[in-house]
């Protein structure tokens, strides 16, 4: 009697799956959403390694830590390539960060280790308009983010306290997951912009070369066929937000503006 063979279907075999990271972050690249996609890529059989695409100038500090922390986490169950383009700055690079070999062109924008604390002030707005705004707080410095008044010496120096302890891990996270010496990578960390080329002579990208030399070296770490299947993947968004987003409700003005108003730290 003959043996039967399992049949290969093409969508069950062996892929890489390429995970896009473009824009801003917080704000094009959403990070409870990346972060869910993150999981699902590590949770797939199908998927033996993952090239992520990267094309960001940094953002939002919290959800460049999130994306970076997830990363890492998936590295540590199959190999992760990231593959620089245009940019992969402040946060965008630190993202690269959380995988395990990072691929840059050598003409693209590497660095900008660094933290800015964004805080509006529209207080002089205010008065020539005629507009006060009156405030009841417990505790001295609960209303220093306020945006209506002027930050005192003593929010001044908060705000410096937290800026350093960001940058500082920052600092420490780069050092750490690209093997350098801490001190080193403080004398990177200016918000200097660098190119693919120097940034390979300072060690902070593994290899120059473009997105088919990250596929290519994605497809050795894993062990895979000379050709394996991409799979390109993004978040998923739900029928709702996929209608809503056809146009521009009030919500999502509002929205907008109070997310410029407000004061947020970022990796930018």
């Amino acid at each position: 009697m003959t043996q039967s063979r399992a049949i290969a279907l093409p969508w069950t075999g062996p892929r890489v799956a390429v995970l896009e990271i473009s824009g801003a972050i917080g704000q094009q690249v959403r990070g409870l959403d990346m972060v869910r996609t993150i999981r699902g890529l590590a949770k797939d059989p199908r998927v033996k390694a993952v090239v992520v695409q990267i094309d960001s100038p940094g953002g939002s500090a919290p959800v460049s830590d999130a994306i970076f922390r997830q990363l890492r986490k998936l590295s540590k169950k199959k190999p992760t390539v990231a593959s620089i383009m245009g940019s992969g700055l402040s946060g965008g690079y630190l993202v690269a960060c959380g995988t395990g070999h990072i691929v840059a062109m050598p003409t693209s924008l590497v660095g900008s280790i660094g933290v800015i604390f964004i805080r509006p002030v529209v207080q002089e707005l205010l008065e020539k308009i005629g507009v006060r705004v009156d405030m009841t707080h417990e505790g001295k410095l609960k209303g220093m983010f306020q945006p209506w008044n002027e930050p005192t010496p003593e929010e001044q120096a908060k705000v410096k306290e937290l800026t350093d302890e960001y940058y500082d891990w920052f600092v420490n996270s780069v050092a750490e997951a690209r093997g350098l010496d801490a001190a080193r990578v403080r004398e990177y960390a200016t918000g200097e912009v660098y190119t693919g080329a120097k940034a390979k002579e300072m060690g902070l990208i593994d290899e120059l070369g473009d997105f088919e030399t990250a596929v290519k070296k994605a497809r050795a770490l894993a062990d895979l066929p000379q050709k394996p299947r991409l799979q390109f993947v993004r978040p998923r968004r739900g029928l709702l937000e996929r209608l809503m987003s056809r146009g521009v409700s009030a919500r999502s003005i509002a929205a907008e503006i109070e997310g410029r108003i407000l004061p947020r730290i970022e990796f930018r």
